[in-house]
């Protein structure tokens, strides 16, 4: 068993998104083959209303699944098939908005006013680009949960974990979605498919992913490794997004205050990207198809 080594550690970037939602992304709208199948991973977190509360109306979706994982508040949602809900804290959406749907997502807080969860896309292989819409709404708790001898507990949302099977099924890009957190100081190895690409998001605690015998040779945006700064050169901590190379295994080493990250992984399609907004598609032709449909009013399919 090989453990993977971290390609990069980078930090969230804010974003306004919506109608004027503050959120940080950790990653999207750019290259995307590092992360394939993945698309885009947001962080929408504030402990004022008026941060989010204007929320994401009616836009449409062609061509990709969006995952909405929510931990704290709440977000109403409704679509043009008719389909209405409202998803409180440790519910999870997984929406295939396949061919085409209109979509609205209109975020709420809990008592104290805070809000908090993520969405993560994931695209659609060609083959599944225009197939039909479908939701998978899943309360919290319909979410098995795996709790190891050492503290470290783990959210199983889609794909087999601990010989758990979280409760998504039929996600094109065959992924695994898992929520872990692990207690101060402890270390654990996690067995991942060496085929997939893998990342993991840290929004809570800190540690590092390395073996302790590898040397730190950790390509980070944010610094330049020297003698001195190599000791904190590795860590993720609050907001950090840990991209790995090839291997079999991944390892976290706790901090202090314990970790708290969503793994994720997924088969990677290595097919062609034509993006625009929350428009996915395999060519610019198709792409403008989409949006001429969007003006012309033929964008939904029966």
């Amino acid at each position: 068993m090989s453990i993977r080594p971290i390609k990069r550690i980078r930090q969230t970037k804010p974003t306004i998104e919506g109608a004027g939602v503050k959120l940080q992304r950790a990653f999207g709208f750019g290259t995307t083959s590092e992360f394939d199948p993945f698309l885009l991973l947001d962080d929408f977190r504030n402990e004022d209303p008026a941060d989010y509360l204007a929320g994401f109306p009616w836009h449409p979706h062609r061509g990709i699944e969006t995952i909405t994982y929510v931990l704290a508040g709440s977000v109403a949602h409704g679509d043009s098939l008719g389909n209405k809900g409202n998803l409180g804290a440790g519910d999870v959406q997984w929406m295939t908005a396949g061919r085409g749907i209109m979509h609205q997502e209109m975020p709420k807080g809990d008592p104290s006013g805070r809000m908090h969860g993520f969405q993560l896309w994931a695209n659609l292989p060609a083959s599944l680009k225009m197939t039909a819409p479908r939701y998978q709404d899943v309360k919290a708790a319909d979410i098995p949960e795996v709790v190891e001898d050492d503290g470290t507990r783990a959210r199983v949302i889609v794909g087999e974990f601990w010989g758990k099977t979280g409760p998504v099924e039929g996600v094109a890009a065959d992924p695994s979605y898992v929520d872990l957190s692990v207690p101060p100081g402890v270390r654990r190895r996690i067995a991942v498919d060496r085929e997939r690409n893998v990342f993991a998001y840290v929004f809570a605690g800190s540690g590092r992913f390395r073996d302790a015998s590898e040397p730190r040779q950790v390509l980070t945006e944010k610094v330049t490794p020297t003698a001195a700064s190599d000791a904190a050169y590795d860590a993720a901590g609050n907001r950090s997004l840990v991209l790995f190379d090839r291997g079999d295994e991944v390892v976290v080493q706790a901090g202090d205050e314990g970790i708290r990250f969503l793994l994720v992984s997924g088969k990677p399609l290595e097919e062609p990207v034509a993006w625009y907004g929350p428009i996915v598609m395999n060519t610019q032709a198709q792409l403008e198809q989409a949006f001429n449909e969007l003006r012309s009013g033929t964008f939904i399919k029966k």
